[in-house]
């Protein structure tokens, strides 16, 4: 019984993908914007010398969102990591907002640069990866 009822808003909250491309935002801009648009994920408070990033995790432990952060604290490059079970879900999500260029790969264009998108499968999670395009 607790299934069927966890199933459907887990699916509810995967689906929610970050839905939009946050490069190029200053770390107070991303904390605005996913304070206002995206509730269900929670701010995990990370101490890393190596790298400067934030970390936004769902209440389920189903997705991850890192955002990498240059030394002038603007998003850089991100990271989603979430359920294997969702990844049907995730790439059409995926083919939906952007322009396929491969099997797994989008281009994401705006204001005049592109961003490339990769989808990778590990063992226990995919991983989707936004960055500049080289």
């Amino acid at each position: 019984m607790k299934i069927a009822i966890l199933c459907p808003i887990l699916i509810l909250v995967c689906t929610c993908a970050i839905g939009q491309n946050l490069i190029g935002y200053s770390d107070t801009e991303i904390r605005k914007f996913m304070k206002e648009n995206r509730k269900e994920m929670n701010i995990d408070n990370v101490r890393n010398t190596m790298f400067s990033y934030l970390k936004y995790s769902d209440n389920f432990d189903s997705q991850t969102i890192l955002f990498f952060l240059n030394s002038d604290s603007v998003c850089s490059s991100m990271r989603v990591i979430c359920d294997t079970a969702m990844k049907a879900v995730k790439i059409k999500e995926l083919d939906e907002k952007y322009r396929k260029t491969g099997e797994t790969s989008w281009i994401d264009s705006q204001g005049g640069k592109n961003y490339l998108i990769k989808f990778h499968d590990e063992k226990w999670s995919s991983i989707i990866t936004y960055e500049l395009e080289k």
